[in-house]
């Protein structure tokens, strides 16, 4: 009897599967519809007041109804929300110094902060422990930063750091739901260099208007020249630095993904990823590679050699070329050449003059005290003294200080250890071996920039606590069986 319920129930599971799915991508479908429309009608006004309404609707649809789903839709806003701004601009006409899209993916993704709420309990467990004592690390910095940078600037700057340790924490609270987000984070990431990769190919040879407007409003002469050829490739997001982190992601989700078109993307996506000519990022890839090739098998180890040249044989010959070739070269010289490099040069002698502030500042400046913050604690809206800092080793102690650090770094250390170790129990998990490799490649390019934040942090606690999902998943199914097989026993005695 119990064998017909459970057909009957698989029959009926089935049948409603199409209808369940439809739901969960409806909303997203009608969002980038309604873009699409808003857009192809130059109603740019419109767009920047409607999107942010529509996707935090639909992040709060997805957050409920699909909680996979949403980690995808949360990384699709990254990917486009800025281009969508640029469309938006251009559409209008002008330059918008700051646009209410902004604040979409930043909003959606903090959804995820509900998680914390309803799963609270979970801190008290042996593996909420480690996010315990981030949070506490970053709380006592908001403290400060209220004081020193005022509760704007510091509330801002807490959700930078704060967003990507929620969204490891809302996969962590959905572990039984593990197969689901391990397929949405690889099919979004391969999707994800398919589009970007693609676009930046476009915005490297022709420049579209829309982003050479943004370009010249925002004086963001770091990115190159707004001219075809000119440019370091950001693609649809908004600099170079998050596009390679996002590349950086996706190419080595490619060892996990069986999509049809992984082999198309990521010739896309490393060929922009080269043309972003962002050196930390190269460096984190190939960091990443090694960690695979050493944890892996034999038959893996041949599959990333084989991808690897193969992805050397489609894009090198069109990156030795041109004035694509002249651009490499130069970017590529300056890793060779330290001596000639003004950025490595610039970076020595920050470490040397800042040092002793950032490590001898016991309180800490608090949250607020450096980057885009620091725009909403001066008075002409410009960036402070601290706007552009270039080093994460650096930014954590003089940010956190003594009491934070101690705090922030111990429960990241203890979650990349658990993570690093459990990753041992499931050698030939694909999915597992790409986020430990990731996760290890992303915290090393701390010394270049704060890689816990942003893109970067993202990429290191949804990869950290997705292989702490995996374990569990495991560890649970196996309870599950174990009970089956006594209760089958017991049933037969």
């Amino acid at each position: 009897m119990s064998t017909l319920t459970r057909s009957a129930a698989s029959a009926n599971g089935t049948a409603r599967a199409p209808s369940s799915s439809r739901k969960e991508w409806l909303p997203e479908a009608l969002l980038w519809f309604v873009t699409t429309l808003l857009i192809g009608a130059h109603q740019g006004t419109v767009l920047t007041l409607a999107f942010p309404v529509l996707a935090i609707l639909t992040g709060l649809w997805l957050y409920f109804k699909s909680p996979a789903r949403y980690i995808g839709f949360m990384w699709w806003l990254w990917f486009l929300s800025p281009e969508v701004r640029r469309l938006a601009d251009w559409s209008k006409g002008s330059f918008t110094p700051t646009s209410l899209i902004q604040v979409a993916p930043l909003a959606v993704t903090m959804i995820s902060g509900l998680s914390l709420l309803r799963y609270y309990k979970l801190l008290a467990q042996r593996r909420g422990l480690p996010v315990l004592l981030v949070l506490l690390g970053l709380i006592y910095a908001f403290l400060v930063g209220v004081m020193s940078s005022g509760p704007l600037a510091a509330t801002y700057d807490l959700a930078n750091w704060l967003y990507p340790i929620l969204i490891g924490f809302h996969i962590m609270a959905h572990t039984r739901q593990y197969p689901k987000y391990r397929d949405t984070i690889v099919n979004t990431f391969i999707w994800g260099m398919l589009v970007m990769g693609g676009y930046g190919l476009v915005q490297f040879f022709i420049m579209p208007q829309w982003d050479a407007l943004w370009m010249l409003g925002s004086q963001m002469n770091s990115q190159g020249d707004p001219v075809p050829m000119g440019v370091r490739v950001f693609s649809t997001m908004n600099s170079s630095g998050p596009f390679a982190f996002a590349m950086m992601g996706a190419m080595v989700f490619v060892m996990a993904a069986t999509h049809r078109v992984r082999w198309i993307a990521a010739a896309l996506g490393f060929f922009a990823f080269a043309l972003s000519l962002v050196r930390s990022t190269w460096g984190g890839w190939v960091i990443a590679l090694l960690i695979q090739l050493v944890k892996s098998n034999n038959k893996v180890r041949v599959r990333i050699v084989a991808s690897a040249v193969l992805l050397a044989g489609l894009c090198v010959p069109l990156l030795a070329v041109g004035p694509v070739a002249e651009r490499m070269q130069a970017r590529l010289t300056t890793i060779v050449n330290l001596n000639d490099d003004q950025s490595y040069a610039a970076r020595n002698e920050f470490y040397a003059t800042f040092a002793k502030t950032a490590f001898t500042d016991v309180s800490g400046e608090g949250m607020g005290a450096t980057g885009t913050s620091t725009k909403l604690s001066n008075d002409g809206g410009q960036l402070g003294q601290y706007g552009n800092f270039d080093s994460g080793v650096m930014n954590i102690p003089f940010v956190l200080g003594w009491p934070g650090t101690l705090l922030y770094m111990s429960g990241i250390i203890w979650l990349v250890t658990r993570a690093v170790l459990a990753s041992f129990k499931l050698r030939n998990d694909k999915f597992v071996s790409a986020c430990m490799s990731l996760s290890l490649a992303t915290f090393a390019m701390l010394v270049f920039t704060n890689s816990l934040v942003g893109t970067g942090g993202l990429l290191l606690f949804m990869s950290v606590f997705s292989i702490l999902s995996a374990v569990h998943y495991e560890k649970i199914n196996r309870a599950r069986m174990s009970n089956h097989t006594l209760s089958f026993h017991g049933g037969t005695d």
